[in-house]
């Protein structure tokens, strides 16, 4: 089945096989706080939490951190007050970029993401510039050495996914943003132990990029997600297959 599998190869394999397991939490932190903040610390009543608090679970993020951002973000444990913010830009060769941001300091975020920009050849845009080429998406990711491609479809589609593919070792399930929940719920009823799960955002299409761009839009990548108040990065590029970010 055809679907999104460059981004989830991209964005799990990279995000997740090499960011610091200690920084993903702190992400997942923020994102959880924000979202009992603003909608209360009930999941079953708050959709983003929910979502939230399946997105850490699925990285093996602790009972205890989970419900600690969450008293956080309600109020009954003293905290930082984070602000969502969203940028957008070009990387190198004219490649869309989406930067989602959690931050107690505004102007620090907005300059340290300039900077990143400027310093790696790309450049901020305004306001909606690339926005409309991104689709806000779920996507669970599998480590097809343990979960069978026929054994999830079936579970997965009747669960409400809209695709399931199996490319470079992972299974990626994708889902509407407000199916999400629902399906990422039934599998791991089904017993599926997910490498990662989330709701982000999927470029509409993909741009080819050579070697040497390739590799200039991941070190800008890396660099915004090395960032304590980025939250999440999404492109457009398309890297060429004998392309290896680790180098």
């Amino acid at each position: 089945m055809s679907g999104h599998s460059k981004w989830a190869t991209i964005k799990h394999a990279k995000g997740l096989a090499d960011a610091k397991r200690g920084q993903i939490f702190t992400k997942f932190i923020k994102e959880i706080s924000i979202a009992a903040r603003m909608g209360g610390g009930d999941p079953n009543s708050n959709p983003r939490l929910r979502t939230a608090i399946l997105k850490a679970r699925a990285s093996n993020m602790p009972k205890d951190n989970i419900e600690r951002a969450i008293k956080k973000g309600t109020g009954e444990l003293g905290g930082k007050v984070f602000e969502e913010l969203v940028y957008e830009g070009y990387a190198a060769g004219g490649v869309a970029v989406m930067v989602e941001v959690l931050t107690d300091n505004k102007n620090r975020a907005a300059a340290d993401v300039r900077n990143i920009f400027t310093k790696h050849g790309g450049n901020l845009g305004v306001s909606g510039s690339v926005s409309r080429m991104f689709t806000r998406k779920g996507t669970i990711a599998y480590d097809a050495e343990k979960v069978k491609e026929d054994e999830i479809m079936e579970p997965a589609l009747d669960a409400g996914a809209d695709d399931i593919t199996n490319e470079d070792g992972i299974i990626t399930v994708t889902t509407s943003a407000e199916n999400f929940n629902t399906v990422m719920e039934a599998l791991q009823a089904k017993g599926f132990e997910s490498m990662s799960g989330e709701v982000g955002m999927v470029p509409e299409s993909y741009q080819p990029v050579d070697k040497d761009t390739a590799s200039k839009v991941q070190k800008l990548i890396d660099k915004l997600e090395e960032n304590d108040d980025v939250q999440n990065v999404y492109h457009t590029a398309e890297y060429p297959e004998d392309f290896n970010p680790e180098e």
